[in-house]
């Protein structure tokens, strides 16, 4: 997570306004919220002993709003932290073993994320049988989502096709089908032109 949706989430999370934190920052009249605005939208960089105030007066490490280093463990437990606040992703345990799981409270952020988690596993259980190399299995990540055939895609037909079917005319010639799909594209382009 970039440095000014960590600034955004944390003002909001004390419930401040721009003008109030840019205020507060030493920021007078109207540039407080047009500095604030400026760092959340990243049009500019808070040098270091702003962050450090900023952190101050949030109160958390300069690290939580940092993009962080994930060299470091620190690092990484801050962007960690960053994918609890962003995706759900949560910390758990299970049978003494640490682990991290999605939050099912959020519907639509699960049913994403748990898909493209899925298929990682499946690509990951693979290498541990011996099904793939370990090539194999980092060209997997390191083209996500391209090698990625977990999601199964089928050409549905048009709505007229369905239509043309049901109506009893399944002997039609795959010509007839065509021309109709074609029409259909037309004036599909058509509205959109519109």
């Amino acid at each position: 997570m970039a440095i000014g949706k960590r600034i955004r989430f944390f003002r909001n999370r004390k419930g401040m306004t721009q003008k109030q934190l840019g205020e507060i920052l030493g920021f007078l009249g109207k540039t407080s919220d047009v500095r604030m605005a400026q760092y959340e939208t990243e049009a500019r960089t808070p040098k270091h002993d702003l962050v450090k105030e900023m952190a101050n007066i949030f109160d958390v490490s300069t690290h939580a709003l940092t993009v962080p280093d994930i060299d470091t463990y620190t690092g990484l437990m801050h962007t960690l932290f960053a994918l609890e606040d962003m995706y759900g992703l949560k910390i758990g345990e299970i049978d003494g073993e640490i682990c991290l799981r999605l939050d099912k409270s959020d519907y639509s952020t699960y049913t994403s994320m748990f898909d493209m988690f899925h298929a990682w596993q499946e690509q990951a259980a693979k290498l541990e049988r011996g099904e793939i190399t370990k090539e194999e299995y980092d060209q997997w990540r390191y083209k996500y989502p391209e090698l990625d055939t977990s999601k199964h895609w089928a050409k549905v037909p048009s709505q007229a096709v369905s239509d043309y079917m049901l109506n009893g005319c399944a002997s039609a010639s795959m010509e007839e089908f065509q021309k109709i799909e074609k029409e259909e594209k037309k004036t599909a382009k058509k509205k959109r032109q519109k």
